[in-house]
């Protein structure tokens, strides 16, 4: 869903996103971003955030974080994780992890990655300790033999959602390293689905079964 406000419907026309310079006088409240309330609110955020700082909004949405984390391989330079981590703003993950090479393509994130935590782990080792010490279970998200049906999986409440690359999929140590892998139902001849879209699909699992009514 976007943010942009609606055109006239001409033909052609471009609909602006956010909101231009905040009106005189100007609010009193630590929240606000004075940069931004003197030049307008361009960035993908809520209504409900317009003008705030960004420092402010991590500080909010860190009141409510879900207990589940996303972390997907990233050995090749996937161009899907911008979307795997722009989807994980909308549903506000505990966190974000990236395996592998540092370095991301994050134009798909369009800036959502400044909302949320995103930590680095060189090797999935490291991602494992990560786990072990924080009680956090690691649900890979894979069709392979053994794979439990996402539909029907009781998912652990705490628990760290990992994606393999596109293409190959989740490595033989990442399965391995799993509490439990789930698949997602596939209906047509393809032999999988984008890593974004089972990034979304396997969040709003979660979603489903633990959160409740997002604010208004």
């Amino acid at each position: 869903m976007s943010d942009r406000h609606e055109s006239s419907g001409e033909p052609g026309e471009e609909r602006e996103v956010g909101v231009g310079p905040h009106p005189l006088p100007w609010p009193d409240d630590p929240r606000f971003d004075l940069e931004l309330l003197r030049d307008g609110d361009r960035r993908n955020v809520l209504d409900g955030y317009r003008y705030w700082s960004n420092e402010a909004i991590v500080a909010e949405l860190d009141t409510r974080r879900h207990g589940f984390h996303v972390a997907i391989e990233n050995w090749q330079h996937d161009l899907n994780i911008g979307t795997v981590v722009r989807t994980a703003n909308a549903f506000n993950t505990a966190g974000v992890h990236i395996v592998g090479k540092k370095r991301w393509n994050k134009r798909g994130a369009m800036v959502t990655d400044r909302y949320l935590h995103v930590q680095h782990h060189p090797e999935l080792a490291d991602l494992i300790a990560w786990a072990d010490a924080n009680d956090v279970s690691i649900v890979g998200i894979d069709i392979v033999p053994g794979s439990v049906p996402l539909e029907t999986a009781t998912l652990p409440e705490r628990c760290l959602f990992l994606f393999g690359q596109e293409g190959p999929g989740l490595s033989d140590e990442a399965c391995a390293a799993s509490s439990m892998v789930c698949s997602i139902a596939q209906f047509g001849s393809t032999r999988s689905i984008n890593v974004g879209v089972a990034a979304g699909i396997a969040m709003h699992a979660w979603i489903r079964q633990y959160a409740s009514d997002p604010p208004s």
